[in-house]
């Protein structure tokens, strides 16, 4: 491997051969740019040749089974190498006669472009070589990372801020209290432990002063009062609203005594003009007996009072009464059947019996 250095070496600056021997025999003062392009070849050919040994040393430091792989890039050093003299080389004839303007004076065209050409391919030997090495270190240290031990839940102990005590460190941390063989040892409880109690503190002194000193909020028995009386409106609201919503396929008969008085009150100021205030009977029929024009059951009394009868001159009530309050005043109808008016009216109609079928 020493030998094979010293000749990549002078591979390397083989291309500055054949330029010397194109350059004209003039000092070297009037040819001041070929004197640095040719020193940059020879630095970058030095470049070159520390990157390559850099390369090689870190294959060395691998596995004994990956060392194998170092023989890969040889070949590959002596092809860039062998190229660049190459191009040197190849115009190693007679130069014509000099071009009436010259790129670089003092210097052929076709030797500054040789010239040109060898530094930027050393560059891009460089630059080959720079990725490569970058490349084998990322690679080693993602191997050498991946082979060290590695502690375990050590996430959980920068959390906790805790540490591992183990055989050689517990005389270390042991704090000299013995309770029936247990040791206690320094170490200290994890700071979301603390927060939590400091938190819980601070929670508990102001739940004291705001319950039980300033009596700024209610406390469990007042709140439950509260809510009982929110439950109490919402089921009345939910009563109005679902009372509202009957209509004459839905109606059911109330037997409660303050719907009956709501539904005789409406009756009287409303409906005793036609029915007498006892039901007897005037204009209208008689609301007391068993026989019945347009049907006898809850069903046909409130549709009667809702839609009215117009042929009969009894007006529609949808649109003065709610729901609710048509079926308090059907209701109370009902509740006349078998009653004794003072001055009933003849019977009209079919007679109606509870149970059974509805007339239309």
């Amino acid at each position: 491997m020493k030998y094979y250095k010293i000749s990549f070496l002078l591979i390397l600056l083989t291309p500055a051969m054949p330029l010397f021997a194109r350059v004209k025999t003039e000092p070297s003062a009037s040819q001041p740019a070929a004197m640095v392009m040719l020193g940059v070849i020879a630095i970058l050919a030095v470049a070159i040749f520390l990157m390559a040994r850099a390369v090689l040393s870190v294959y060395s430091i691998k596995k004994p089974h990956q060392k194998k792989s170092a023989g890969k890039i040889i070949p590959v050093l002596l092809a860039a190498a062998l190229l660049i003299p190459g191009l040197g080389w190849a115009q190693d004839v007679a130069a014509p006669p000099a071009p009436p303007q010259q790129w670089i004076t003092g210097l052929e065209n076709a030797t500054t472009i040789i010239l040109i050409s060898i530094i930027l391919l050393e560059l891009i030997v460089i630059f080959y070589f720079y990725t490569l090495f970058r490349s084998l270190t990322r690679r080693q240290a993602t191997v050498a990372a991946s082979e060290a031990p590695r502690k375990k839940f050590a996430w959980f102990e920068r959390l906790n801020r805790t540490r591992t005590v183990d055989a050689q460190s517990e005389a270390q941390y042991n704090t000299g209290h013995d309770y029936d063989g247990i040791q206690e040892l320094d170490n200290p409880t994890p700071p979301w432990w603390n927060w939590g109690f400091i938190l819980s503190v601070v929670f508990g002194v102001i739940y004291l002063w705001v319950y039980f000193v300033s009596h700024s909020a209610p406390n469990q028995i007042q709140e439950l009062e509260i809510a009982n009386k929110k439950a109490e409106a919402k089921i009345k609201a939910f009563m109005a609203s679902s009372a509202n919503n009957v209509d004459e396929n839905t109606v059911t008969l109330l037997t409660d005594n303050a719907d009956l008085n709501e539904g005789k009150k409406i009756f009287t100021a409303n409906c005793a003009a036609c029915h007498m205030a006892d039901g007897g009977g005037l204009v209208g029929p008689n609301l007391t007996d068993k026989y019945w024009l347009h049907g006898g059951s809850i069903k046909d009394i409130f549709r009667t009072i809702k839609y009215g009868v117009p042929e009969k001159g009894m007006k529609s009530w949808k649109e003065d009464f709610t729901p609710r309050q048509i079926q308090q005043i059907a209701s109370f109808v009902h509740s006349l059947g078998g009653t004794k008016p003072a001055n009933p009216k003849e019977p009209e109609g079919e007679p109606y019996e509870e149970g059974g079928t509805a007339m239309k």
